[in-house]
């Protein structure tokens, strides 16, 4: 039934052009029809066949009454013709055949991952994941001179993941505004909003925003914080601050002229494909209710379900999944459980070893994985 709509919705589109397009009929061609199911209606989008198919306008079509019942202004669409008819589309590099990716083994590598991944080659990684360091958490540890450096250095570190990712696929970043604490009882705490100047960093290195998944966790859960406290005890206006109970899970894709179906039909083994299909129950919105992880050894480790479903819903088995700041070494574990190879990084001795500990005593042999130390952290 869905097709017969779309013919439907095709057919009035087509007639409307003849209609009112007579003078470019030859360089106007409709687009897919895609169904918007917040209004039950079908959108026909109005392209310019210039070599880079530029939207020029659409025509709405409502499958109750079998009617077009809205349409972008004839004007409008004109003048977006006759502006970009004679553009010159870029030439694209052409990808032929299969894709493979490079063939690394399971690693995990103590070094600074700005550093360590200029040693890797494109199409190392299939998916990132990570959950960056925080900034200034803890004002007397205090790693970075101000907010700005942070940010130059989550840049350059994502401009690394960006030479190392194959094209089309994914970005995962669990981030979220962090508190900074009132270090007097004369200055006031400040709540720092990372979430959305990392997006305007993301995207600054070559990644398309795709999603926005919301992680929430039970209530009383951010009550530790100290956070809206006053507030409950005076509830005097002005001195509201809600506990957070949510992280952010920004999603975003390397950017490519190729459409995600280029990454699924050009894969180098369909077997791959058809055993990493999503069967059974998915999570249908992008709010997802998972509970926190606990860990004596790490301040804020990833939960295994938050992990395992970025993997399910972002990658292929056999792909290799990377984590430039791996911490405890979760994505890891869990990638592995997945069927899936691990580049983890963390310039932290500690975590270095426990990740090696941990990951020999759960896998005991099962699988290669190469331990290295990055020659910048030689004797450390």
């Amino acid at each position: 039934m869905k097709n017969g709509y779309v013919k439907k919705a095709r057919t009035k589109a087509q007639v409307w052009i003849k209609e009112n397009l007579s003078d470019y009929l030859d360089v106007v061609s409709i687009g897919l029809p895609e169904y918007d199911d917040r209004y039950n209606i079908w959108r026909v989008p109005l392209n310019l066949e210039n070599g880079k198919d530029r939207l020029v306008g659409e025509i709405k079509y409502d499958k109750s009454i079998e009617k077009m019942v809205g349409r972008t202004k004839t004007k409008i669409i004109t003048e977006r013709i006759e502006k970009y008819r004679n553009e010159k589309p870029k030439k694209a590099k052409q990808k032929s055949g299969l894709f493979y990716p490079a063939p690394i083994p399971n690693k995990v590598i103590l070094g600074d991952a700005i550093k360590v991944l200029e040693d890797f080659p494109p199409d190392t990684a299939q998916l990132m994941i990570t959950s960056p360091p925080y900034f200034n958490a803890k004002p007397e540890y205090s790693e970075y001179v101000d907010y700005q450096e942070y940010l130059d250095f989550l840049r350059k570190a994502i401009a690394r993941v960006h030479n190392v990712l194959s094209d089309g696929r994914f970005l995962v970043m669990n981030v979220s505004p962090v508190l900074i604490r009132r270090t007097s009882r004369k200055t006031s705490s400040k709540r720092i909003p990372i979430p959305f100047d990392v997006h305007k960093v993301i995207e600054s290195v070559g990644f398309e925003f795709m999603d926005d998944i919301i992680w929430v966790k039970p209530e009383g859960a951010g009550w530790n914080l100290g956070r809206g406290r006053r507030f409950r005890a005076d509830r005097q206006p002005l001195q509201y601050k809600p506990v957070p109970v949510t992280e952010h899970v920004l999603v975003y894709r390397k950017k490519t002229d190729k459409l995600i179906d280029w990454n699924i039909r050009r894969h180098y083994d369909q077997k791959l494909v058809k055993r990493s299909k999503i069967r059974g129950k998915y999570e249908v919105t992008n709010v997802w209710h998972i509970h926190p992880a606990f860990s004596k050894h790490h301040p804020a480790v990833f939960p295994r379900e938050l992990v395992r479903r970025i993997i399910r819903y972002y990658s292929f088995k056999d792909d290799l999944v990377l984590d430039p700041f791996a911490g405890s070494g979760t994505v890891g574990h869990v990638a592995y459980e997945m069927g899936r190879r691990f580049l983890l990084i963390d310039n932290d001795p500690k975590y270095f070893k426990l990740m090696k500990r941990a990951l020999n005593e759960r896998i005991k042999n099962k699988i290669r994985i190469d331990y290295e130390i990055h020659e910048t952290f030689k004797g450390v």
